[in-house]
Parts: C-alpha cells; structure tokens; sequence
C-alpha cells in the first residue's frame, strides 16, 4: 500500500529527472532528450529505467525507432512540465530581484499592433531601461491568451481582453471598425453603411480564434444572418489583399495613413469599435522586469480603463 511518505519520497527521486521527461514528451527519443539536456544517452536511459521501477511501472514504451512515454509517464511528464514553468519563473524573479535593470519581458501580441503599436512601446520603454530584453510572440487571440494562461507569456496585447478570472487587464484604446471593400463596389461612395445592408455579400475573415473572426460574426448575428465566408487569413494584411482582388467584403480596423490601392474604407452604422487590452495574470507575482513594462504601458496610454 503507497502511503504520502511513499509519494513524497517519489516526488524528491522525480525532481532531477523532470527536465528529461518534459523534453522526451516533446522529442519522443532518448538520444535527442540527452543531446538537449547536454548528459549521455545511457545515462538519460538509466534515469528512465530508475523512474520506472521506482515508479512501479514502465514510463516510456518502445515506439517505431524512438520511444513514447506510457500513461504513467505522460502524466508525470505533464506534471514535471508544470513544475519546470513553475521553476523558470522562479529563477527569473530571483535573478531580477537582484539585478532588474537586465529582466526579460515574454509579451504576445497580434499581427496587427506590431505595425506600429508594440515598436513605438519597445523603443520608448527601452530608451529608459536599455539593458531589458524582450521576447516577442504573434498569433491569434485565442493563442495568445492560452499562452498567456499556460505561463508561457508574461503579457498580452489582444483586442477584445479576454473576460477571464485568471487574468486581469486594462483596456488601452477604442479602434473603430469599417467595411473595407473594392474600390468599385458599390458601397464605395456612401457616407456610411449598417450590418443589415452587408447580409447578401461575401466576406473574408481572419480565422476562428482571431478577435476579428468573433466580432464579425457576433455583429452578423445581430443584424440577423450568417455571413458567407468566401476566404479565411491568418493577418489582417493578406485579407485586404484579397478585398482589393474583389473577392469580398471585411470588418477591419483602419489601415494608416489611407487604405492600400484598390481597398475603400466605409463607416458603420451605428459606430462599431475593439477593444485593445493589456492582459496579464490575476494573483501571481510579476518579475520586476514585466511589472516596470506593464506599468510603463499603462501609463502611456492615459485612454486605459481597467476592467474587472
């Protein structure tokens, strides 16, 4: 019969061995896990072997030319992966602790706030603190804020926020949406165009995930129809392009300083807005290095308004 004096002592035996397994579930082979961890290929198979008879069942299982980890030793790698993320954050906010003026800031952000938004922040920030460095990830809204959750991000620049307990966020500014569409079609002209009127054309989207994606639906749904999706992008970039070919109509911020060739840029009715949001996580304790950004962020932008 296992007793906690068991577990507890199994738990002190897996520390050592929780970087093997977190890298041995990515890699699916000992000799790649070892080389990476920089230790020799028997020793990372005796460790392995230990585990396992430690454990009282095996925690790899052979698979084609590699290995795969069992159930057992996905669970425990899984775990050991926490642990790890949980580690690296500690050793940075020590290490910051005493030098942190050289922290490291992991901020996420989407495509489109990189044009111009995230550089002129960077640049600003680090003219007062020139010894920090940054660590820059783009992607979706749902990507970026499930790396955010998972620890893998400090920070996140999205648009909408995300309504989240877990995470806490200031709103940074109102971006106003238009109809972008070709130049000769038909909206071209007008002063100003509502949902209702959008129901018989063909869109192109972002993909599901982006803030976009969920805003034009949401509206389309409002005004009454399902919107028919001739194409789908991952940047804001390559769906004007492909309005400007005329293969439909787009929800889309304004593109500065004036729309690309070929694109027109209509109004809504009523006024549709994003939110753009600095998220980060609720309750957890930030390095000094990321809670200086966050807070020199916020005081850049003096629209913020924080949302429960």
């Amino acid at each position: 019969m296992v007793n906690e004096s068991d577990d507890d002592r199994l738990v002190a035996e897996l520390v050592p061995h929780a970087a093997l397994l977190t890298v041995l579930n990515l890699t699916g082979n000992v000799t790649s896990a070892a080389r990476e961890l920089g230790i020799p290929q028997p020793t990372a198979s005796r460790r392995l072997a230990a585990l396992g008879e430690r454990l009282g069942a095996p925690v790899i299982e052979p698979a084609g030319r590699g290995v795969r980890l069992t159930r057992a030793g996905t669970l425990l790698a899984e775990a050991a992966e926490r642990a790890v993320t949980a580690l690296r954050q500690g050793v940075r906010q020590a290490r910051e602790e005493i030098e942190p003026e050289r922290g490291h800031v992991a901020i996420g952000f989407l495509h489109l706030l990189g044009r111009s938004l995230v550089p002129s922040l960077l640049r600003d920030f680090l003219a007062e603190r020139p010894h920090a460095r940054f660590s820059l990830v783009q992607g979706s809204r749902q990507t970026i804020v499930d790396q955010l959750t998972d620890g893998e991000l400090d920070l996140a620049l999205v648009a909408p926020p995300p309504d989240d307990p877990g995470l806490d966020a200031a709103i940074l500014s109102e971006q106003e949406l238009f109809v972008s569409a070709p130049s000769g079609h038909w909206i071209a002209g007008r002063a100003e165009v509502t949902m209702t009127e959008l129901a018989n054309e063909v869109f192109v989207m972002l993909e599901h995930g982006y803030g976009l994606r969920q805003i034009t639906d949401e509206a389309c749904a409002k005004a009454g129809f399902q919107p028919v999706v001739a194409f789908e992008g991952q940047e804001s970039d390559t769906v004007r392009g492909l309005v400007a070919a005329g293969l439909g109509v787009a929800i889309l911020p304004s593109f500065q300083p004036h729309p690309p060739a070929g694109v027109v840029e209509v109004p809504l009715h009523p006024r549709m807005t994003r939110s753009v949001g600095l998220v980060w996580p609720s309750g957890g304790r930030l390095t000094p290095a990321v809670t200086a950004f966050r807070d020199f962020v916020l005081a850049a932008t003096p629209a913020r308004a924080p949302q429960p």
